[in-house]
């Protein structure tokens, strides 16, 4: 049975509400008396009542389609979605034999401390039906480690499940239950809520069962530091096992599915953030045809444009995201991509932020040219790129992970300490086998060595400390202590207030402008 528009009855809005919000517009209002007189200002604006007068009949229509997902894993129990800064909320997560319900094991009670037995998870989160033929779309994070599956129908008949297709980019997932006529919902494509109208959440909050929460749009386009998703922010409290449920409007039509919340304490405190219906429709399709989500790949590091940072480029006025570092031998470095190049667009396509341009490159399939428009050494150009084919979630984490780098401003002396220059408030010496080891530096890693950093410096300010690398400065590479200082010589001829450096630690590059003193 599918949901649609015609299917819904929702509250009825008053008549005369809309008959004055219509004459409004022809520049009309009523008198006290409702003669009709012509507006001496602007024109008079009489809002419909604010709320359905029931969600009643909508959570009657929609809520058969909604599931509850039980899922047996042996995955490390996570307690909240991994997004920085933002605690979300995967699902319950109940180590074996200590939750309620039958769990299917001979008495096991997860606490088998045989080798390479790890005890088994039960955790639970939410989903929905989108065909009559067994289709339920939830979030990759609640099914992706899954040894079984289990959804849960509001009458309580329980059905084992099969993942179909997951895409962690987008934290979506299909799984697919045996067989026909289940009631379904259809994703809203061609029109949304405006911010301020209510919509209505359904799903399996700490294991409750079928639940339904209502709230209004707060915001969209939030960037919460996903790549591929601008969400949705709602204000209908969605918690712990929401996750994969869906949002509905007032017609009964889903617009967005649950994913992830703002909260100091891992429980709804009103900001809630859903996967939007046009991303989740476009890859649900794609996973449920069998398809792999491909996207483009650059092999590169990127970083925000800050203010300071286009200042001590030059580049006063300008939005884009900085290339921070590159794989090496990978797409991006072969067509001749530089540290320091600032993009401004893709495929002619302005960006103002690292993540719109990997949202850019993402779309371009492997093997296609993509075409960087950016400013090198203050100057524009474009290069071509073969796009190569993004890696899983997971690799890029291994690959850009930390190298162990110890954090601390003490450790052994090398045994014999070279020596050291005394540039922008930090102490420089050439890269040894000895502080290779002692601050994990990889032998990949060239440049010149921060071996202490005056406090009240504005490096120091900054952040940088002992056992960090440099680079390069301003558009040059460096390898000692002697080009840093011509960099900046460089930079202070040029007028310039401030220089970027590209400092290496753990692996990983960032640029941070600093002030040049004097």
């Amino acid at each position: 049975m599918a949901v649609s528009k015609s299917h819904i009855l929702v509250g009825a809005l008053a008549g005369a509400g809309v008959a004055v919000a219509a004459m409004a517009g022809a520049g009309m209002r009523p008198d006290g008396e409702g003669h009709l007189l012509k507006a001496s200002t602007s024109p008079v604006f009489a809002p419909a009542p604010g709320a359905p007068q029931t969600f009643a009949d909508i959570f009657e229509k929609v809520s058969p389609a909604v599931v509850s997902i039980n899922v047996t894993s042996k995955a490390a129990p996570q307690t909240l979605r991994g997004i920085p800064g933002f605690p979300g909320f995967p699902f319950n997560i109940v180590p074996k034999g200590q939750g309620g319900g039958d769990d299917g094991d001979d008495g096991d009670n997860g606490g088998d401390a045989r080798p390479n037995h790890a005890p088994k998870q039960l955790s639970s989160g939410s989903g929905f039906f989108i065909s009559s033929d067994g289709f339920i779309v939830t979030n990759n994070h609640v099914v992706e480690n899954a040894e079984e599956i289990k959804v849960v129908l509001k009458d309580g008949k329980e059905l084992k499940a099969t993942v179909v297709g997951r895409d962690e980019g987008t934290d979506l997932a299909v799984i697919r239950v045996e067989g026909h006529d289940f009631p379904y919902v259809d994703f809203e494509n061609s029109a949304r809520p405006r911010v301020g109208d209510w919509v209505l959440a359904v799903g399996n909050p700490f294991s409750l069962g079928n639940t339904a929460t209502a709230g209004i749009v707060s915001a969209y386009n939030r960037d919460i530091g996903e790549n591929f998703v601008d969400y949705i922010q709602i204000d209908a409290p969605i918690n712990r096992g929401n996750s994969g449920g869906p949002t509905f409007d007032t017609y009964g039509r889903v617009i967005g599915v649950n994913t992830a919340i703002f909260s100091p304490s891992g429980g709804s405190v009103g900001i809630g953030f859903d996967i939007p219906a046009d991303v989740a429709s476009k890859i649900t399709k794609q996973l449920m045809s069998g398809e792999k989500i491909k996207r483009g790949y650059l092999g590169a590091t990127i970083e925000a444009l800050s203010d300071e940072l286009a200042s001590s480029w030059g580049l006063t006025d300008r939005k884009g995201a900085v290339i921070a570092d590159l794989v090496p031998g990978g797409p991006a470095a072969k067509a001749g991509v530089q540290q320091g190049d600032v993009v401004v667009s893709v495929n002619g396509q302005k960006v103002t932020s690292p993540t719109e341009m990997t949202r850019e490159v993402a779309k371009v399939q492997s093997g296609d040219t993509i075409h960087l428009d950016l400013f090198r050494a203050g100057k524009e150009r474009t290069v071509d790129v073969r796009s190569g084919l993004r890696p899983s979630e997971a690799q890029l984490a291994l690959n850009g992970g930390a190298s162990g780098e110890d954090d601390s401003d003490t450790g052994p002396a090398s045994a014999k300490p070279a020596p050291n220059s005394r540039i922008l408030g930090m102490s420089l010496a050439p890269i040894d086998p000895a502080s290779r080891q002692q601050f994990s530096i990889g032998a990949a890693v060239h440049g010149v060595l921060v071996n202490g950093v005056k406090d009240s410096s504005d490096a120091g300010e900054k952040g940088l400390h002992r056992g960090d690398v440099i680079v390069r400065a301003g558009d040059r590479d460096v390898a000692s202590a002697g080009d840093v200082s011509a960099a900046v010589s460089d930079w202070k001829k040029a007028g310039r207030t401030s220089i970027p450096l590209a400092v290496n630690r753990g692996g990983r590059t960032l640029f941070v402008p600093i002030k040049i003193e004097g």
